[in-house]
């Protein structure tokens, strides 16, 4: 009750048998005055990219009060900045994220407790494991959840996580523990472990577009004798097998500079492709 009195909040002692303490009955919480442009912020911000539905809709209530608390002329604004934008979280293949197991991982993370999960990972069996939550990371829609596991700090995404359960058991946190610290440097390992097989290819200008927008490419060279329009690229894969595949499906639109191991396969394999062609006609 002092705590609440030092705060400001109206509260009062009343005596006798039946006394108590009680609020002030014309008090209000008072919203502290919004600038427009945190009121934009704000709302950009929408619930519906938090992906999962239970989540989105305790969003859309806590933005509901605030709005309702909000004055006329504010309230106006706001539900005109609302009406203009529209969060789509579905991709364009139409598979969006199953974030069923988002809130109890999230419970987890809050409340600093172990948890116990079965992860889905492609290739492999479903696995039981035993982890102390840390953090939650949104990169777009996808999620996921960052853990301390007997073999050091690792990273879940929240979809792949098939069953889940909070145990009554306090998590283990690392002093000064940053997660935004740990999830630049863990991003970063990856893109240099992703980046392990790079090929040297002749594409077309627009081939060229297409490769540095989706596999990182630069170029090297902008232009090559006798190929007017056609550019050298350095283009990182994973590894031979993706270099590969991404070859053979652009056909003539690339030639391969280096290395020489994925071009003798990639003639290997196209040979084949030739000879198999001829054989069914």
């Amino acid at each position: 009750m002092e705590a609440l009195s030092a705060a400001g909040v109206p509260v009062y002692a009343l005596r006798g048998a039946r006394g108590g303490w009680q609020l002030d009955e014309d008090w209000r919480t008072q919203v502290p005055g919004l600038e427009e442009a945190e009121l934009r912020a704000l709302l950009m911000a929408q619930p519906r990219v938090l992906g999962d539905r239970r989540l989105a809709d305790a969003a859309q209530r806590a933005i509901g009060k605030l709005l309702a608390a909000l004055p006329p002329s504010m309230r106006e604004r706001a539900t005109s900045i609302r009406q203009r934008l529209h969060v789509d979280t579905t991709g364009w293949r139409g598979v969006p994220e199953d974030l069923s197991m988002l809130p109890i991982v999230q419970d987890a993370v809050a409340r600093d407790r172990k948890l116990q999960m079965t992860y889905l990972q492609p290739g492999h069996d479903p696995s039981e494991r035993l982890v102390d939550p840390l953090g939650l990371v949104a990169k777009g829609s996808t999620w996921y959840l960052v853990a301390q596991t007997p073999a050091g700090l690792r990273t879940y995404r929240v979809s792949r996580i098939g069953a889940a359960a909070v145990l009554d058991r306090p998590a283990d946190r690392p002093a000064n523990f940053d997660l935004a610290e740990y999830w630049t440097a863990s991003t970063e390992e990856l893109k240099r472990q992703r980046q392990q097989y790079p090929v040297t290819l002749a594409v077309d200008s627009t081939t060229a577009a297409m490769l540095c927008s989706y596999q990182r490419a630069s170029v090297v060279s902008d232009a090559l004798p006798g190929r007017p329009g056609w550019v050298t690229l350095i283009v990182p894969f994973d590894k031979e097998d993706d270099a590969a595949f991404v070859v053979l499906g652009l056909g003539s639109r690339a030639e391969i500079v280096a290395p020489d191991a994925l071009r003798d396969r990639v003639v290997a394999e196209a040979t084949a492709i030739v000879e198999r062609a001829r054989s069914a006609g």
